[in-house]
Formats: structure tokens, C-alpha cells, sequence
């Protein structure tokens, strides 16, 4: 008789999970359906927003039949009425959607989204003509504060570096006199800059899995703001621009591979691509918007590449062996030029102060000039070429060091390189947003 009992409260139970569950995946049905017709109309909407801001949408490698018409309109109230009307829509669905039971990917999914259309909405009004100090803007746009480092801060590095600079004069002359002997000749760029990649390549194959047909083409180009850009076009394949403006120093050389290529922003798009938009069809992963929450991750998983790949002696290693000798540089400096350029990262923090000060109007162009030369020790060309950045890009400068910071300490709570590459791996390969990736990385810390 007990026996029977057991039998009959297993079935019960066993009838009760199978409804629980048969519910649950009911829920996810339905939520995916909404969700899937909101991404839908998300795209759309980026990409209208597209048609008044060139530089919004980074990439699209979606369905055609979501591109607006072409026109000639420019951007005045009535469209701003209508972007508006449409992403309030879109937000107020999102909203209805919140009490839906979800699992982790799901939640992902809708914060990402929330969030990117938060940007979307932002960017409408300042399209509009809404003016938000730099760190409103920051917030709305890439989901992220950031503490700004003092000049006691700057000063201590740059007393760091009067010690270790050989020659006479001022720190600023000297610094710009030591690192010319390490620039690499323009002729030589193609060549080191591929040995460069193909070693970035080798290294972040051993710990992910790309799809067989990834690629890219490198171009060396003139006349642009940035130092290099990664034009991702669908597919795996990416277009890697590298800027010979200005010089490109040996140590640029990792960094700019690991950056743009391996691990860098071609391996995150192509990853996002492949198991977002390709394996489970999410439309909004067909779209990357360069002023939203995507781009601090992008930049922070970028700007750490490097580290992640190489350790401090395998760089210097494979810097003196191959992109020294390539170069036709005398490696012999080496260990100071890497004394000094540990110490440069470290006043790269200067570059926010600047950008702070100019976009809210308290310093002109001169004052910020002035600035970057003092505290990041750059040459008159290169500080106006940064400050054209920043008037194009805005508030955006921030991406790089507030997303290295972020994806560091994210990276480093995991103790071997095994687990610190398949955090990595998530992070590349999830909609992961800057506001909850710390609690991931607290979360999962071994």
C-alpha cells in the first residue's frame, strides 16, 4: 500500500513539473515572439536614425527589407516627433514584457535591448538639438560613470618619468626625442603588422572556436580621424583600417592587431554574429551601434586583448624577435622603452579630463591642447588630431579606458588562463551590458 502511495504522489509530482515546465516554456514563446518583433523594429529604427546620423550604425549585415527608403529629407521636428513617438512605443512594450519568468540568456537579452533603445532614444534628442553635460551623456549612452583622475595623479607619473628619460630638457622634449628612435618605417608597416596578426591569430585559436570562414583585409589609409578602425561587414569578415597620418611605434603594432583583429573587435562581432544572430536568429545582433552600451564592452574587450593573449615577457619576447627585427630596430632599448611606455598607459587617463573640459565648454581648444601635451605628453599634431576625434566622437573617448578598466576586473577574477579565456568567451558571445557585467564577474569568481 505505501508502495502504491509513493507511486501515486511521484505521478502527481511528476504531472505538476510537466505542467510547470510545459508553462514555463509557453512563457518563453510568447516572450520570444514579442521579443523577436521588437528587435525587428528596433533595427528599423536604428537604421532611420542612420539616415540623419552617419556615424550611428557602425555595421548592419541584416535582411535588406529592413533598410528605410532612401530620401532626401533632413532632419527637422516632424521627424524627431516620429523617431520619438516610435521609440517610446518600443520601450512601453519592453516594459510590458517585465514580468514575464525568463532564464539568464532571456534577461540578457531584454536589459541589452532596453538599453540599446534607451541610447536610441537619446541620440534622437541630441539630434534634436538637446545638449547633456559629458557625463549625462556617458550614462545615457553607454550605461557607465567613470572617476577622473587629479593632476596629483598625473604628476607622480610624470616625475616617474623625468627619472627615467635620458637626455636634456623638458620631460615633453625628451620623451618625444626617445620614443622617434622606435618608430617603425612606413615601408615596413604591411609586413610587421601582419606578422603581428598572424601571432594574435595563432594565440586566440588555442582557447576559441571561430567559424571556419572568418577573415579580414587590412588597408592602410590617410586623412582620418582615429589611428584605426575595424569596418565589420557580415559574414566573419571585417575591413581593418590602419591610419599612417601620424607615427606608428613598435608598441602600437600588437596593439593595434590585437585591437582591431585577434581577440579583439573582429572576433567579438564575428562571434556575436555567429551566436546571436545566426544560431538563434536575434535581428538585433545584425546591427552595431557605435554610440550605445555595445561599444564600451567592444572597446574594454579590445584595449584588453593584448594582456590577454601575451604575457608581459611572451609581448617582449615576440616584440624583440620579430617586430623589432622586421622593423630594422635596434631591440637594445627595449627594457627602458617598456619602463616608459608602462608608465604612458598609465597617463592615458588624461585624455577623459581633456575631453570633460572641452565638450562642456569650460576649456577652448588651446587649453586642451595645452593639457595633452602636458599630462599625455603628445605632440601638437597628434593633440589636434585627438580633439577632431573627440568633436566627432564625442564622449565615446571614454569607451577605451573605462572599458579596459571594466572588462580588467572582470577578466581578472578568474585565477588560470583556462577560465580567465572562457570568461572572455562569454563575455564576446553574450548581450552582456557595461551596468551588469561586474555583478557577472562577482557572481562567477572562483
Amino acid at each position: 500500500m505505501r508502495i502504491q502511495k509513493l507511486i501515486v504522489a511521484f505521478l502527481v509530482l511528476f504531472l505538476f513539473i510537466s505542467c510547470s515546465e510545459k508553462k514555463r516554456i509557453e512563457n518563453l514563446s510568447k516572450l520570444e515572439i514579442k521579443m523577436n518583433s521588437i528587435a525587428e523594429n528596433y533595427v528599423k529604427l536604428a537604421l532611420q536614425i542612420g539616415k540623419y546620423d552617419t556615424d550611428f550604425v557602425d555595421a548592419y549585415f541584416g535582411p535588406d527589407s529592413l533598410k528605410p527608403d532612401i530620401d532626401s529629407s533632413e532632419f527637422n521636428s516632424t521627424v524627431f516627433e516620429d523617431l520619438n513617438k516610435e521609440v517610446n512605443k518600443l520601450l512601453d512594450e519592453m516594459e510590458s514584457l517585465a514580468e514575464f519568468p525568463v532564464n539568464d540568456i532571456e534577461r540578457q537579452r531584454y536589459t541589452y535591448l532596453y538599453k540599446q533603445l534607451l541610447a536610441c532614444k537619446t541620440r534622437i534628442f541630441m539630434l534634436n538639438g538637446m545638449n547633456l553635460t559629458f557625463e549625462e551623456e556617458l550614462n545615457a549612452l553607454y550605461d557607465v560613470k567613470i572617476d577622473y583622475k587629479d593632476e596629483e595623479y598625473f604628476n607622480q607619473y610624470l616625475e616617474e618619468l623625468d627619472k627615467l628619460l635620458p637626455g636634456k630638457g623638458s620631460i615633453y622634449e625628451r620623451y618625444i626625442s626617445f620614443r622617434d628612435y622606435f618608430r617603425v618605417p612606413q615601408e615596413k608597416l604591411d609586413k610587421v603588422f601582419s606578422a603581428a596578426i598572424k601571432e594574435c591569430r595563432v594565440r586566440t585559436n588555442q582557447f576559441i572556436n571561430l567559424p571556419p570562414n572568418e577573415k579580414f583585409e587590412i588597408q592602410f589609409v590617410k586623412n582620418k580621424p582615429w589611428s584605426a578602425y575595424n569596418w565589420f561587414k557580415g559574414n566573419s569578415f571585417s575591413l581593418i583600417e590602419v591610419n599612417t597620418d601620424l607615427p606608428i611605434y613598435v608598441d602600437r603594432i600588437i596593439d593595434l592587431a590585437a585591437h582591431e583583429g585577434y581577440p579583439g573587435h573582429h572576433v567579438h562581432h564575428t562571434m556575436m554574429e555567429w551566436q546571436l544572430y545566426k544560431k538563434r536568429n536575434w535581428i538585433e545582433f545584425s546591427i552595431y551601434l557605435l554610440f550605445s552600451p555595445q561599444s564600451l564592452i567592444a572597446e574594454g574587450v579590445a584595449n584588453y586583448g593584448p594582456e590577454l593573449i601575451f604575457s608581459e615577457e611572451e609581448r617582449i619576447k615576440f616584440e624583440k624577435e620579430t617586430i623589432f627585427r622586421e622593423s630594422g630596430l635596434d631591440s637594445s632599448k627595449s627594457e627602458l622603452y617598456y619602463k616608459v611606455m608602462s608608465i604612458m598607459n598609465k597617463l592615458n587617463y588624461s585624455i577623459n579630463t581633456a575631453a570633460k573640459n572641452f565638450l562642456d565648454g569650460k576649456w577652448d581648444e588651446k587649453n586642451t591642447i595645452d593639457w595633452l601635451k602636458k599630462y599625455n605628453l603628445r605632440t601638437e599634431e597628434s593633440a589636434k588630431k585627438l580633439i577632431e576625434f573627440i568633436k566627432r566622437y564625442r564622449t565615446y573617448i571614454v569607451n577605451y579606458s573605462a572599458g579596459y578598466d571594466l572588462i580588467k576586473f572582470c577578466i581578472e577574477t578568474k585565477k588560470s588562463k583556462t577560465d580567465k579565456w572562457k570568461f572572455f568567451n562569454e563575455i564576446i558571445s553574450t548581450p552582456v551590458i557595461p551596468s551588469n557585467l561586474e555583478q557577472m564577474a562577482y557572481e562567477n569568481k572562483n
